[in-house]
């Protein structure tokens, strides 16, 4: 069994369209939300932060908690536990070096992104955004009260929403 893999991700609209990376994973190209892992003494929010501006050259502020999720990998059974966070838009360097293994930075609507469904990385790209279109947003104590979130994956996976 696999240790659960622990992960941040970020929601960024910006004139109607919404901020994806288009990456290399499992072999394939996918598109998904920037983000990635908490490195040692960071919070959430930093990490989103910096992962999307690793990934995509954009300056982001961290906002709302969108919601915590737990996908199960149906091969592998790996199981996934993603907090979602909403990110405002400040700006990108259209020069940034990108991190390994991400093919470009895309802008997508949401109908592009529901068209491109069998691409997407998993299914929870697509449920938080619908999570976030509904004004989804979950308190920030629920995690809070869990940090460091290392320690505590247990309690934020029962806080989790299975997709």
């Amino acid at each position: 069994m696999y240790p659960t893999d622990l992960t941040v991700a970020a929601v960024v609209l910006n004139e109607g369209r919404y901020l994806f990376v288009e990456e290399t994973a499992s072999r394939r190209r996918v598109l998904t939300q920037p983000g990635g892992h908490i490195e040692a003494g960071e919070s959430p929010e930093q990490a989103v932060v910096r992962e999307t501006l690793e990934e995509t050259g954009c300056t982001v502020v961290c906002e709302d908690l969108i919601g915590v999720y737990l996908w199960i990998q149906p091969q592998t059974r790996q199981q996934f536990l993603r907090l979602v966070y909403s990110a405002d838009f400040v700006s990108c360097d259209e020069h940034a070096t990108l991190d390994d293994g991400i093919i470009e930075r895309r802008w997508l609507t949401l109908a592009d992104v529901e068209k491109a469904r069998q691409h997407l990385r998993s299914p929870v790209v697509l449920r938080c955004l619908h999570d976030f279109e509904a004004g989804k947003r979950q308190s920030d104590a629920l995690i809070t009260g869990m940090l460091p979130l290392e320690r505590n994956v247990a309690a934020v996976m029962a806080a989790a929403d299975l997709v």
